[in-house]
């Protein structure tokens, strides 16, 4: 059984034991015929937040429940620190979990849900409430111990949940859509704190989330999943930009997607023949399959002059439309419907609705990948 030290552990020392790394090898969770995970390798350092990012269904949150203890594997091992820790229960593995639904006991008060994991590891009361104190503060809810749930607003019980997690220790923090509740401000604002949290205390976080901004503001490394297995990981920024599949570059964000046929691969660019469009050249990852298309973000794209662009498109321009900080163009080109985002509250670049336009990209904006059967 994992035992617990009686004094708090300063805030630096998670990140000078480098604890909290993760591995799982092999991991299948069957549901009678159906594969929930199927044959899944992940790993964690000590130290890093890495997100499952995918659809419902897609398998992240049984993922993480199999790391927690909550759910037995079929086949394959998690360990902990390099420590199988398969058969042991959840309150033995050292894991903070924090759940989508905070599951406070409503008739605590904040400081005794927060030393409620300590209490069920033998810490004497009057050690449990100065280490709540403790850990409350540390989430920006010093003095507010005594308040009851109902009490509290939703981005305060979500701290409450997040000190809990804390304030044993533990070797690493499992987070399972603790802001989907949230209002959009508070939401990311409390992004914000926990990554900043996270950094200060150098703790290792597996968090699962089907928001795509969540998952590039607050990830070192995003792992998307899809029926059970990951189809891509990496950087945020690298994820994002260079996407192997139409499918990931639809669910990470807006994109373009131009189908085209392959002339030339050579020092990771190819040439490429996008029918109406023309010849362009653009950044190649090596991916193989039988059909390809070209991914642009919206972004990526811009109005330029058709005699000074080699990769470029003209059409007309079908709404423009202002957000704010940018402006969202529909824009018929090269025989199909695109998008393309510029920043500014209004364009020179166009003469109104149904005026032509050319628009082009640069070639290591633009992305070649697989298009899924």
């Amino acid at each position: 059984m994992t035992t617990t030290t009686t004094q708090q552990t300063s805030a630096s020392a998670p990140h000078e034991e480098r604890r909290g790394a993760i591995e799982l090898r092999g991991v299948r969770k069957m549901y009678g015929n159906i594969a929930a995970v199927d044959d899944l390798d992940l790993s964690v350092e000590p130290g890093e937040f890495v997100t499952l990012l995918g659809p419902s269904g897609s398998g992240k949150t049984t993922t993480m429940m199999m790391v927690a203890g909550f759910e037995e594997l079929t086949s394959g091992t998690v360990l902990i620190d390099g420590e199988p820790v398969d058969r042991l229960p959840p309150k033995d593995r050292n894991l903070g979990v924090v759940f989508q639904s905070y599951a406070l006991f409503p008739h605590m008060s904040a400081a005794e849900n927060v030393g409620f994991p300590l209490r069920m590891r033998g810490v004497q009361r009057g050690e449990r409430r100065g280490r709540a104190e403790e850990a409350l503060a540390r989430v920006g809810l010093a003095g507010l111990g005594d308040r009851r749930p109902r009490q509290m607003s939703g981005g305060q019980q979500q701290r409450v949940a997040l000190a809990r997690a804390l304030v044993f220790n533990p070797a690493a923090l499992l987070l399972d859509e603790p802001m989907a509740a949230l209002d959009k401000r508070l939401r990311e604002q409390m992004q914000d704190e926990v990554k900043t949290l996270q950094q200060s205390l150098g703790i290792s976080v597996l968090f699962v989330t089907h928001d795509q901004d969540e998952a590039m503001s607050m990830s070192d490394r995003i792992v998307v999943m899809r029926d059970g297995r990951i189809v891509q990981e990496g950087a945020p920024e690298d994820v994002y930009a260079h996407p192997r599949t139409d499918w990931v570059a639809n669910f990470l964000g807006d994109t373009n997607l131009l189908p085209c046929t392959v002339l030339e691969r050579k020092d990771g660019e190819a040439v490429v023949d996008l029918g109406a469009w023309g010849v362009g050249r653009v950044r190649d990852r090596g991916a193989k399959g039988d059909a390809y298309a070209v991914s642009i973000r919206p972004e990526h794209l811009r109005f330029v002059d058709a005699d000074r662009c080699e990769n470029r498109g003209s059409g007309r321009v079908l709404s423009s439309t202002g957000l704010g900080a940018t402006i969202r163009h529909r824009l018929h080109v090269g025989g199909q419907d695109v998008v393309m985002r510029e920043l500014g509250t209004g364009s020179r670049a166009t003469g109104g609705l149904d005026s032509e336009v050319t628009v082009g990209w640069s070639p290591e904006e633009a992305q070649l990948l697989v298009l899924e059967p």
